[in-house]
């Protein structure tokens, strides 16, 4: 059974500055970027069981960029809520604590 994806706003406002940061490096980075993170998001409707990171929270992390995207599940209504989208060189106890 397919679990339903919801993406905090955070969660769009972290992906939006990577596309465009990705961008300013080099045209149409940004858009691939995007393509192959969605794969990954749209992955998580059909298997959202990934390791836990920390407390109640799963990541995922993506193999061609350095981002991994944090996220929880709820089991009882079939929903994955994703809450990040943090670069691998950041520290996650930072993001959370602003």
């Amino acid at each position: 059974m397919k679990f339903i994806l919801e993406l905090d706003p955070r969660a769009i406002k972290d992906i939006q500055e990577a596309i465009d940061y990705y961008d300013e490096q080099l045209t149409g980075l940004g858009e691939k970027f995007e393509t192959y993170l969605n794969k990954y998001i749209k992955s998580l409707s059909k298997n959202p069981f990934f390791h836990f990171r920390y407390d109640n929270i799963r990541c995922l992390p993506l193999k061609k960029f350095p981002f991994m995207i944090h996220y929880t599940v709820d089991e009882n209504i079939k929903a994955v809520y994703i809450h990040a989208i943090i670069n691998t060189s950041k520290d996650p106890k930072e993001y959370w604590l602003k």
